[in-house]
This record gives structure tokens, sequence and C-alpha cells, in this order.
């Protein structure tokens, strides 16, 4: 079995670090962040994703995962390294490849024999040969290697299990090194019949960005279809389960919410439509999907401001923080602008979500008027209303008539619609979910 060497231990790093650990395989992870690599070498896990935490113990006792910050010694010491780095947006939306472009040259600059480089990264389609480049222009002494893509498609809250039980494995490859190479570490899931594509490069590095672009649209859309919903008095819940018996649309991502975020979807469909103005098109569904997810977020916060009439000195509490459930993950969270928004309508907010109250802290400083709660029925003492914007299963089971109790106003905007409308109106509460009679 290869030895391997994993750059960066983010969410896409310490995951398939640990799992392949966990498949028997030597396994470096690196991190130039020396207290990330600290805390993970005293069993501090830097997210918060199911059964991670077990998963890096049990591994890193067993001595299969380790952990560093000597890039030399990473790569030196394994055969195989995967590039898991950060490609963030940059404010043109277009993708800041700058963390690729370092690993490749200190790649380069270490590598003592033969390697196989797999890119794990969300990627632009052309970077794999950009790779291949610069480190060949950065080779103190040439040595053979080989470029693979390989993209992930874990779902945070659920990433360990993707890993373990993937629906699918996407590999581009250009040798017949690099293919038995990546059959080696992939064998207990040919032997477990989990579908393989063998591609060339650029197809690998497209299928994740077309995925992804896909899944955000399939989410948007349901939007779009709760809003007529609301107007011609039908019921989405019931229309997205019409529309997921269809084994050609299928019931994955029909649920209607305050909009997508999280690190992947708004980055990678962002890239994906730079990279068609790059080649002179017009990604037409791909821009409209951006454009439609931003007006149905403004809407979620137009539809609690009307119905409030107004907002300020109005107190609302906010349950649920992160993107979505199972993920401490708050980048691009819908939460985000619509606390920005009631802040600057002059309302007092206070917030509480299970996982992402650290998160929280750092992604909101700049907001004035808010206060950080300990559990949900804290966050309800004394507000006009309620919102819930994640699907924690924590807030399925809610003590309705306790919050009742605590609340100014029993006025409930369900942004994930977790609730029977009926039922929990015929509490008392003025309620508000989407595309609900």
């Amino acid at each position: 079995m290869p030895k391997i060497a994993i750059i960066g231990t983010g969410y896409v790093g310490l995951v398939t670090g640990a799992c392949l650990a966990d498949l028997g395989f030597e396994v470096i992870c690196i991190d130039n962040s020396i207290n990330k690599i600290k805390s993970l070498i005293n069993g501090v896990i830097p997210i918060y994703e199911s059964d991670l935490d077990k998963l890096v113990a049990k591994n890193y006792l067993a001595g299969n995962l380790t952990f560093t910050t000597d890039l030399k010694y990473g790569i030196e010491k394994s055969e195989v390294i995967l590039i898991a780095v950060a490609t963030p947006s940059r404010p043109d939306g277009s993708v800041d490849l700058e963390q690729i472009n370092s690993a490749a040259r200190d790649i380069g600059k270490y590598m003592n024999a033969g390697k196989t480089i797999v890119v794990k990264s969300t990627v632009p389609v052309g970077t794999g040969q950009l790779i291949k480049n610069i480190i060949s222009q950065n080779q103190t002494k040439v040595h053979p290697f080989d470029i693979v893509s390989n993209p992930e498609f874990l779902r945070e809250g659920r990433a360990v299990y993707d890993f373990m039980y993937p629906d699918r494995i996407i590999v581009g490859f250009e040798t017949e090194r690099a293919l038995q190479t990546m059959k080696s570490i992939y064998q207990h899931f040919r032997i477990s019949k989990t579908p393989i594509l063998f591609t060339d490069i650029e197809t690998a590095e497209m299928i994740k960005y077309a995925s992804n672009a896909f899944l955000a649209l399939k989410v948007t859309f349901i939007n779009e279809m709760a809003t007529l919903c609301e107007q011609v008095g039908a019921d989405i819940t019931d229309v997205a389960t019409g529309m997921g018996m269809d084994d050609r649309i299928g019931p994955e991502f029909l649920n209607p919410g305050p909009g997508y975020g999280g690190s992947c979807f708004p980055k990678d469909i962002s890239a994906l439509a730079g990279l068609g103005k790059k080649h002179g098109l017009n990604m037409t569904l791909v821009e409209a999907t951006i454009e439609a997810n931003e007006r149905h977020k403004q809407r979620m916060f137009g539809i609690i401001e009307n119905l409030m009439t107004g907002l300020e000195n109005k107190t609302i509490g906010v349950l649920g923080l992160a993107f979505k459930a199972g993920t401490n993950d708050m980048r691009e969270s819908p939460s985000l602008s619509i606390i920005s928004k009631l802040n600057e309508k002059g309302a007092k907010i206070k917030v509480y979500d299970p996982h992402a109250m650290e998160e929280a802290r750092l992604s909101l400083k700049d907001i004035e008027n808010i206060i950080y709660c300990q559990n949900e029925y804290q966050t309800a003492e004394n507000v006009d209303a309620l919102l819930i914007l994640t699907e924690w299963e924590r807030f399925l089971s809610l003590d309705l008539t306790r919050l009742k109790t605590v609340m100014n106003t029993p006025m409930i905007f369900d942004l994930r619609n977790i609730y029977n409308p009926s039922l929990i109106r015929n509490m008392g509460f003025k309620y508000y979910s989407l595309g609900r009679k």
C-alpha cells in the first residue's frame, strides 16, 4: 500500500486522511498552521463532523495517522501526495489558486523520487496541467511524477459516511502508472462494487463543478416553486414529494429553505460562470441560479420585516446559524445576511446553534445588538419572533408550550418547514413557513 501525504488539514484533507488511515494506509497530514497541528495531536478537531473525532483518535493512536507542519518531511516520506488546500473565491468570483500554486512549488522543490500527485481540491478545468508545469519548473532534480484529478463529493455533516460509502468515485488520469496507483488506493471500493469512473483530468475537474452547479440549481428551483405555491394555494411539501417520486428527478435537494450556502455551492457555481465567460460563453442557467438564490434570500428577509410591521426595537431570536444541520460551517450561510439586515433595521438579536457558536462569534463580530444564548429557550425569552434557519434535529422536538410562555409574541418563521402548520397554529402561534397553506 502506498504511503500517502495530504497537504491541507481542512474539511476535505482531514476527513480524507482519517478515512484512508482507517482503511490501513499510512497517512501524513500536513498543514502550515502550528496551532491546528498541535490541536490535532492533542485530539482537538477544528471542525464539527459526525464521527470524525473518533476516527482521528483511533488512527492516531494506532500510528496510521500522523500530523506535521514539516512539508519537506511529508513529501519525501510519501509516494502519493494529495493536495487538499483551500481554493477560495476572489471578489470577482474567480478562484484564488495561490495555495494550489504554493503546494505545487513545494512539491517540486522537495520531490526526492517519483510521486503521484492527486488533486482533491475543487479547481477550475486546466488546473491539473498548471500544477504539472509548476512542479516541473521547481524541481531541483528531475523525478518522474503523475497528476491525477480525484474530486471529492463529501456532504458536510455526512462526510465520513460519504467517504466510506461513496455513490461514485471519479479519477482523472494520464498515464498507466497513475491508473494503477489509484486502483491500489481504491481497491477496497472496487471490491465493494462502488461505481468508479476513470477519465481524463479535464473531464474529472469539470464533473465536480457540473455536479455542484446542478444541485445548486435544484435547490433554487424548489425555492422558487415554494414561492409560487404560496401564491396559488398549493403545498410545496406534496409538490416536492410528487416530484421526487420520479426516478429522473429524485427526492434529494428538494427541501425549500432560506437559500443555499456553505463552502462549495456559492464558490463553485460562481467559478463555473466565470469559466464560461473566460471562454466566451454565457452560462445562462448558472448565472440565473446565482441571481435567483440572492433574490430568494432577500425575499426571506422582506417577509420577516413585512409580517412584523417593522423591526426597529424588536427582539428577534434565531435558531440555527450553520448553513445546514450536521456542520458548524457558517461560510455563506443565509443566517449571516438575514442577521446583518435585522441589525441594520434596528432589531435586537438573540442567537443559538448547537455547534456553530464559536464560528458565529467570529462571523458576526461586527453585529452590534446581538446576544449569544446557551439553548433554544434562552433564545426565545422575551422575543417578538423566532426564526428557524437550520434544520437541527433538536429543533424538531421543542417544547412548544414552554416556548409560547417565554416569548413576548408567539410568532415563528420556520424557514426549514420542520413543523406541521396546523399543529403549531392550533397552539396559538402566528406561523410562517415556505410554500405551504
